[in-house]
């Protein structure tokens, strides 16, 4: 059971941060970072705005949440900057309700963004532990279209297919092919690629064929197979949620 998802109210020493500083640092974060970088859809920037980003991140790393870095979140994982989380969600080009894959759940972030601008997010995490936590902060947040799945994003979710959109939130050396047959015409995948350098790869699906581009160089943590989801996974630490009020859609 999850317990102590109350409004930040105190300030004093060892006290949650006031609810309305959190949201303070929301808006800079929008006005420093996403904005002078040419983000733009009206959609993202609001989402980017609303949730809680320190709530997805340990608590020893929580005044840093909404900086310009990527932090870990344990298990060898880490949450992106939110520049990159916004880059990746505007780089979707959503459809009318739209139904988007991620691939690589971590902390939860990314599919908590998602949220708030589709109809349907399944998200796919391979380490269990992560999955849990995840699955777990998500639905204690409030956000109810959204479904965490523990397995191998690699072969994607057929049984959902196809989708308006796929985000991967790990690098694989070249692009899945599972992946590319489970775009709608229309939907775009979104996807690191590499080993020591990475390229964010944008491919969207035509009527006649599939199209790719590259939006700009990053650095994601190595996409694991199905062979590494079998070995025993570390226990991650509980779900941050003190501080923290529902804010799903």
């Amino acid at each position: 059971m999850i317990t102590g998802i109350t409004s930040e109210t105190s300030a004093s020493p060892g006290a949650p941060v006031p609810t309305a500083a959190r949201q303070v640092e929301r808006s800079q974060m929008v006005m420093e970072q996403l904005l002078p970088r040419g983000i733009r859809d009206p959609g993202v920037l609001q989402a980017m705005g609303a949730v809680p980003r320190h709530c997805f991140v340990p608590q020893a790393y929580q005044e840093h949440a909404y900086q310009d870095y990527p932090l870990s979140i344990g298990l060898g994982q880490t949450i992106s900057q939110p520049y990159v989380v916004a880059a990746m969600t505007e780089l979707l080009q959503r459809q009318p309700d739209p139904v988007v894959l991620e691939i690589g759940t971590g902390s939860g972030y990314q599919a908590a963004v998602l949220a708030r601008l589709v109809h349907q997010v399944y998200s796919i995490e391979i380490v269990p532990a992560l999955a849990m936590r995840a699955a777990a902060l998500l639905q204690a947040l409030g956000y109810q279209n959204v479904k965490v799945i523990c397995g191998d994003g690699f072969g994607g979710l057929p049984e959902q297919a196809p989708f308006d959109g796929i985000i991967v939130t790990a690098a694989p050396k070249t692009i899945p092919a599972p992946l590319l047959q489970q775009l709608k015409i229309g939907g775009r995948l979104v996807i690191p690629v590499g080993e020591l350098f990475q390229e964010l790869k944008v491919v969207e699906r035509t009527e006649h064929d599939l199209v790719t581009r590259t939006a700009f160089d990053v650095l994601f943590v190595p996409m694991t197979g199905e062979a590494q989801a079998q070995r025993p996974t570390p226990t991650a630490p509980p779900p941050t949620v003190k501080g923290c009020a529902p804010t799903g859609r």
